[in-house]
């Protein structure tokens, strides 16, 4: 099948597809997989958790009223569970890779379940102003949850997406969708209630598939959200490449002092991880993702694509305890790099002279 967005000038691009930028992208054999739950079987992978994956309640009162103040808005990040995020700046809310459904699978009676309930329930969530869909796996594109937010009150969201999506939600009656490609800008228009918001599509090192017969047809990767209050990066999925250093790069100018410094919020994985040997071209381990807190120079990360998803070998409750590790060696805090209750809410610094 022909790639309609082919540009031989990308070298990410293909006729058939995509890849990414510094290793390309093969799919496991089925003897590998075969190989990787046998080996998980015989070890006893994954074992149980030490400690319970630590959930509170949400600050309602604080999310509601936040997403009514318009421009007098706190910048705040509240995590939901696993990769989603409510993200409150600019005046807007938006939601990184809404899953709310009890499987990531595409059917409810198999697959993986959720461990852990959404830190908030899809009827508490404010009116979500914009969705960002890094990429097409079921642990990240919900169908339920992407319909049912198409669906809330008050209108659907803007859906931004990697190249290759439209027709997927064109199909069940969505039209409200901008594609992007890697480095690809689109501005979120000044309202009297929003400030002016470039949000744009970065590379990741990972790979797309709904099906056994689409993979990598449809794009991946990150999104860099330009608020002039916060400036905040959402990986997405991903293993760990020199895309990071190239994202500070691109992004320079922006993380200079006299523009706020570098990003202001990271949302970066650090679970989903073990065996390396089969997960390292896709995701990133706990001392990966300090890594690329250091490529980007961030300010703060909040670790998120753990504590909801038993998806891999190492236990749910494990990353936390390997980034920790990470971090001592790096000489870097807790504070710096957060672990946070699902549920909970984590202000923002604002930018000075927004």
């Amino acid at each position: 099948m022909k790639n309609p967005y082919y540009n031989p000038a990308k070298k990410h691009h293909r006729p058939d597809g995509f890849q990414n930028n510094y290793q390309s992208f093969r799919g496991k054999r089925w003897h590998e997989i075969l190989q990787w739950r046998w080996q998980a079987w015989r070890a006893g992978h994954p074992r149980p958790l030490k400690t319970p994956i630590p959930v509170v309640e949400p600050d309602l009162a604080f999310i509601h009223a936040n997403a009514q103040a318009g421009l007098a808005m706190q910048p705040a990040a509240t995590w939901i569970g696993h990769i989603t995020v409510l993200l409150q700046v600019g005046g807007l809310n938006l939601l990184t890779d809404p899953v709310f459904s009890e499987r990531c699978f595409p059917v409810q009676w198999a697959g993986p379940q959720r461990q852990t309930p959404p830190g908030l329930r899809l009827d508490q969530l404010p009116h979500i102003d914009v969705v960002l869909l890094s990429h097409n796996h079921y642990d990240h594109m919900d169908e339920a949850s992407l319909l049912a937010l198409s669906q809330q009150a008050g209108g659907a969201p803007l859906f931004i997406t990697p190249l290759g999506h439209k027709h997927w939600f064109a199909r069940r009656g969505i039209h409200h969708v901008i594609e992007l490609d890697w480095w690809d800008e689109h501005v979120l228009p000044a309202t009297e209630r929003s400030l002016r918001m470039p949000v744009v599509l970065t590379p990741a090192q990972h790979w797309s598939a709904r099906t056994t017969r689409d993979a990598l047809r449809s794009l991946w990767g990150g999104f860099a959200l330009l608020s002039p209050d916060c400036h905040v990066f959402f990986a997405g999925d991903t293993a760990y490449s020199k895309d990071f250093t190239d994202i500070r790069q691109h992004f320079a100018r922006e993380q200079t002092p006299e523009h706020g410094g570098g990003f202001d919020l990271a949302l970066l994985p650090i679970g989903a991880y073990e065996p390396r040997w089969f997960m390292k071209d896709q995701h990133v381990n706990p001392e990966e993702s300090v890594q690329i807190f250091q490529d980007l120079g961030c300010k703060q990360a909040l670790a998120v694509h753990w504590g909801t998803f038993q998806l891999t070998d190492e236990p749910l409750d494990q990353p936390p305890r390997d980034l920790a590790v990470a971090l001592q060696a790096r000489h870097l805090s807790a504070e710096q790099f957060q672990v946070r209750p699902i549920g909970s809410t984590m202000n923002i610094a604002p930018r000075k002279g927004r």
